[in-house]
């Protein structure tokens, strides 16, 4: 047997058993997923029931291609390549109704605090502007979120029922018997086959987190808040995802990476709440106490952002005893 050839100091499972082994398992979960979800539940248990299905479904859509993407060379590479680029449309698709939703359900909870918030200043000559302008503002970006997600919702139900939905769920149930693997990369141990892909992973993390600009808090001089900035963020939480995935994969311990995981998703979450407001901000015509109520909501979630950006920080810096410290610039 081949294992009986290799050295001492290998032994142990396959790469290829132990990927299997996590392929499957997520797989079974997005098939469970799947016979759950149903996107036409519209309130109460059951609407709770399926957005649960739809979370898991993603969670499992997301964890099988970032999985392949690390361990692409331990399977069959044209199967991996097609398989990953169909569950990252998929999951993308799944995650934009509920996005909407919580972004609109976000902004609304932040302008009833800041409304009833006595120590928010007034623009000079609108006194209670904020207060005034708050309804319309919160009456504005429900209408232009609640069609975002009406059209997202046709979206889904639209992928739901296409022939290449019903062809990734084909092939994602075929994964949940059998991995396709590569013959000579499964063989090797773990230690040497996923390890240092996984290791892979992690450089490209570490070389995100550290391109990022200072935050105010830093040693070094902060960097002007910058929107733009959102995107180099954006990029470290999908490095950091798929960093965690292949721990998971080794079964390591995920809880640190899982709680910066948070932040960023927080992060993610207030900058595009933000963003939100200063599109309904630059709807035309709108009077200026709206303006108003939307320019301080935006305010406001800026603040939230540079918070999450702090809280990743705090959290990822934490370095483990033993572990070579992630430096944020």
């Amino acid at each position: 047997m081949a294992q009986q050839n290799r050295n001492p100091s290998t032994w142990g499972p396959c790469a290829g058993d132990v990927l299997g082994t996590y392929l499957r398992s997520q797989a079974t979960a997005f098939l469970r997923g799947m016979r759950q979800y149903s996107p036409s539940a519209a309130s109460g248990a059951d609407a709770a029931e399926s957005s649960d299905a739809a979370r898991s479904l993603r969670g499992a859509a997301r964890r099988i291609s970032g999985s392949l993407a690390t361990f692409r060379v331990v399977t069959e590479s044209s199967w991996a390549d097609g398989l990953r680029a169909e569950l990252v449309w998929l999951s993308s698709t799944l995650a934009d109704e509920h996005a909407y939703a919580a972004r609109l359900a976000r902004l609304m909870d932040a302008l009833h605090r800041l409304s009833g918030s006595p120590e928010l200043p007034a623009p000079r000559g609108s006194a209670g502007a904020l207060t005034v302008g708050s309804a319309r503002a919160g009456a504005l970006l429900e209408r232009q979120l609640t069609l975002a997600r009406t059209r997202a919702h046709s979206a889904t139900l639209q992928a739901l029922g296409s022939s290449r939905f019903h062809a990734v769920a084909d092939a994602v149930a075929v994964l949940a018997s059998e991995v396709p693997l590569d013959a000579v990369a499964a063989r090797g141990p773990v230690a040497e086959v996923l390890v240092p892909l996984a290791a892979v992973a992690e450089t490209r993390l570490s070389a995100a987190v550290s391109a990022l600009p200072p935050i105010s808090g830093c040693e070094a001089a902060p960097s002007p808040y910058n929107a733009d900035h959102d995107g180099l963020w954006h990029e470290v939480r999908r490095l950091l995802r798929v960093h965690r995935y292949a721990r998971e994969v080794l079964g390591e311990d995920v809880t640190r990476p899982a709680a910066a995981g948070e932040a960023l998703n927080r992060h993610r979450d207030a900058a595009e709440a933000a963003a939100a407001s200063a599109t309904a901000a630059r709807t035309p015509r709108i009077a200026p106490a709206t303006a108003y109520a939307l320019g301080v909501l935006h305010a406001d979630q800026r603040h939230e952002v540079e918070a999450a950006r702090a809280d990743f920080q705090h959290l990822w810096l934490r370095e483990p005893a033993g572990h070579t410290a992630v430096t944020a610039g």
